[in-house]
């Protein structure tokens, strides 16, 4: 267990640089795949304001199947290429989108989410999975919050088993 400082004295990029900084630490105690992404999952929800889901998708064959989360129970598959998540697994990039309802294709698993960012994950040079984050806030995800959740992911992807 660890302590958190003041959070609410913190700048937006103070939290997230501390937020990198945890995941860190607990990837140094624990090198169990599931247990990492499961804390990770965590750790986005203690960190990152204005959210109501934070998990990770793995890709099975051709499916994105549910893995460790926090938030409401969540769509379980996604086929490649269907709604953010399987675009951002398919495109192989991270996606931002300010209004869900304006995205064509969009799976709404939660009436209540508003906006959504997605981060491919990678093992080797093959997409692995994608961290997926909602929002009830429209455009509530920005280019800091992209550059700092490709900074968590590729902590991540250093630690996966071959």
């Amino acid at each position: 267990m660890f302590k958190l400082p003041a959070l609410e004295n913190m700048t937006r990029e103070q939290k997230l640089d501390y937020m990198i900084l945890s995941l860190k630490n607990q990837i140094d105690i624990e090198q169990d795949e599931l247990a990492i992404f499961a804390n990770s999952a965590a750790l986005l929800e203690v960190f990152l304001d204005r959210i109501n889901w934070a998990g990770y998708y793995f890709l099975k064959e051709d499916q994105l199947v549910l893995g460790p989360f926090q938030g409401l129970p969540a769509c379980t598959r996604i086929e490649m290429g269907n709604g953010i998540v399987g675009k951002c697994a398919e495109n192989k990039e991270s996606i931002i989108v300010p209004d869900v309802y304006a995205f064509e294709g969009h799976i709404f698993c939660d009436a209540n989410s508003r906006s959504e960012i997605c981060i491919p994950i990678f093992k080797g040079e093959e997409i692995y999975g994608v961290l997926d984050i909602d929002s009830p806030e429209e455009d509530r995800f920005d280019d800091i919050d992209d550059k700092y959740l490709k900074k968590f992911i590729k902590i991540i992807e250093g630690n996966l088993l071959s």
